[in-house]
């Protein structure tokens, strides 16, 4: 059976660093692209990064270009999502989410084109 799951959030003071993990079971991870998103209380789920199989890295907001690094291990079928100089408004639970669609081999931030979640790790930056 398919499983998602994220680890490696906790409480960083801002300007800190974290690193995501997104272990996947049931599946191999090098055929699929994986996502992540983040949701803030009273916030709708909205997309911070996205690897597809084959490319590299999509970064949805141009403020965490620079920032925010996305990468894969299909040894360990894990995806990473390394985040440095975090900011007290990207305090959020953050999810992983696998594309449905994996034929395309493409990523974007539509949550309705993710067949699979974790159930998400909290990430608080705050001082």
């Amino acid at each position: 059976q398919v499983h998602l799951v994220e680890s490696g959030g906790g409480l960083v003071q801002p300007g800190g660093s974290l690193r995501l993990s997104c272990a996947a079971s049931g599946f191999s991870l090098d055929n699929y692209a994986i996502g992540w998103f983040r949701q803030a209380p009273g916030k709708e789920r909205e997309g911070v990064s996205c690897i597809s199989s084959k490319t590299g890295g999509t970064y949805f907001h141009a403020s965490d270009k620079g920032r925010f690094t996305i990468s894969r291990d299909n040894a360990k079928n894990t995806v990473y999502l390394q985040m440095n100089n975090l900011k007290p408004g990207e305090t959020a639970v953050y999810c992983c989410g696998r594309r449905g669609d994996h034929w395309r081999d493409q990523c974007g931030r539509l949550t309705k084109r993710y067949d699979y979640w974790g159930k998400g790790t909290q990430v608080t930056v705050s001082s």
